[in-house]
């Protein structure tokens, strides 16, 4: 596939890294000169100086082949402009655009993207991802990561198992004749470093953490059987007023009215917005590392404070902080991969890498095959999939014992009908069923191939 990627910045760069990994052709576009230059030096793909939006410059990286263009500068204009022209121009099949400013997305204007109009295949809103990632971490505590498939009917969860988790050192297929009515399977395993694909077999230990595919209703039972039964937070400190915090806060508000919340927010101007539009939730002025402000906002009582700043540094120290002051829990957003590995040694309980959230709803649109959603784990190293099985798709009628799956690759629940199944030996899935799987980085293609039309591939 060839693709196009105007922006070089965090995102940008990590979408190239992970479509450049897979064979792809890969162009990317920026007006800065040193970030082509990094990105050319490090990865494998075509770097281009210029404006992403300007028809010569889409020339040279190719547009009239190009399959793809994904436009993820800082500048919702230029994105916009950008699939305008690839379109008008080039006539590019398939065009995404990020959208940071909420007002071209209200509903009343949802026809601004159409083909007749812009024609965008699929708006990204890195605040709107990533704010719902942070409701549902904050709806799941002792969820190290969670993703939802199968119109919300189907979640991932990934639970660290602790010493006191019970089900270690327990054979995997004892655990589903322990609770055969919990539909929960567990499919991956990351242990020292490595990422494995769970068998049937396989024992969890300490330390380890397991991605469990379940049904949406059970997983706070699923998190309660590892051994994690912390409440859901009532008291709720946010620390950033940005769009994400803002998304959050009101949401909050709109579902969980009994839910306390309260915003520091280091800009006057922005404190005043958000306090006028916010109708419970308390909204201080200060900076987020003045011990002053957060004990204005109670935070020795609060039971998880979440840091939503554009620093990153402000948003780890600010939950190192507020850990030390009394607050329970610390969940914070970071943007640079390298502090990822520094919040355990600070006692923060979770963390939220945007990149990723942003990346992972690239890939369902780039993945080939009848793929309807992608939600990629440990930096890429797996990925959770949800794909629809065709009538000529070599998994259809077989039970799951003769199915012999390639290596990589394991099923943690089936949709059908509007129920959740969970696949034993005896199953057989049916066409347009929803398989939610968990795959290896190496075993995507072989998903590609067995969720498309043809059955070359057995």
């Amino acid at each position: 596939m060839k693709v196009i990627i105007c922006g070089a910045g965090q995102v940008g760069y990590g979408i190239a890294e992970r479509l450049s990994q897979e064979d792809n052709d890969v162009s990317v576009i920026d007006t800065s000169a040193s970030l082509v230059a990094h990105i050319t030096q490090t990865l494998d793909v075509r770097g281009y100086v210029g404006h992403g939006a300007h028809p010569d410059v889409l020339a040279k990286a190719g547009a009239d082949q190009a399959d793809m263009i994904i436009a993820v500068t800082l500048y919702d204009e230029i994105n916009m402009v950008a699939c305008q022209v690839a379109h008008s121009l080039f006539n590019v099949p398939t065009k995404i655009a990020r959208i940071r400013a909420q007002n071209y997305l209200r509903p009343e204007y949802s026809d601004l993207f159409s083909r007749d109009h812009m024609p965008i295949d699929v708006t990204i809103s890195p605040e709107i991802e990533v704010g719902k990632m942070v409701l549902r971490r904050i709806s799941f505590p002792g969820a190290t990561d969670v993703a939802r498939f199968a119109e919300d009917n189907i979640a991932m969860v990934a639970i660290e198992c602790m010493e006191e988790c019970p089900v270690v050192n327990t054979p995997l297929q004892q655990l589903s004749q322990l609770f055969p009515d919990l539909m929960a399977t567990v499919v991956g395993i990351y242990r020292n470093g490595q990422l494995i694909v769970a068998r049937s077999t396989d024992q969890l230990l300490v330390g380890d953490l397991a991605y469990v595919i379940c049904e949406r209703g059970h997983t706070r039972r699923t998190l309660g059987l590892f051994g994690h039964e912390e409440q859901e937070a009532g008291r709720i400190v946010i620390a950033g007023g940005g769009n994400i915090g803002y998304y959050v806060a009101r949401t909050i508000e709109d579902l969980q009215p009994k839910t306390k919340v309260k915003i520091i927010e280091s800009d006057r101007d922005r404190a005043v917005v958000v306090s006028d539009q916010l109708r419970h939730t308390i909204v201080l002025h200060g900076s987020a590392l003045d011990q002053n402000v957060l004990s204005q906002a109670d935070i020795q009582d609060a039971d998880l404070v979440v840091t939503l700043t554009n620093s990153d540094q402000t948003n780890m120290l600010c939950a190192a902080m507020a850990k030390r002051l009394g607050c329970r829990s610390g969940m914070v957003l970071i943007n640079n991969p390298s502090f990822q590995e520094l919040t355990t040694s600070l006692g923060i309980d979770a963390y939220i890498n945007p990149r990723a959230v942003t990346i992972s709803r690239v890939l369902q649109h780039v993945r080939k095959g009848r793929i309807r959603s992608v939600y990629a784990v440990q930096k890429g190293a797996a990925e959770v999939i949800e794909a629809e099985a065709l009538e000529t798709s070599p998994l259809v009628g077989r039970p799951f014992r003769d199915l012999e799956l390639p290596a990589g690759i394991r099923i943690g629940a089936l949709y059908r009908d509007r129920r959740v199944i969970r696949p034993d030996g005896d199953t057989k899935i049916k066409a347009k069923d929803r398989v939610v799987l968990f795959a290896t980085a190496g075993a995507v293609r072989v998903v590609e191939q067995m969720f498309r039309v043809s059955i070359q591939y057995f």
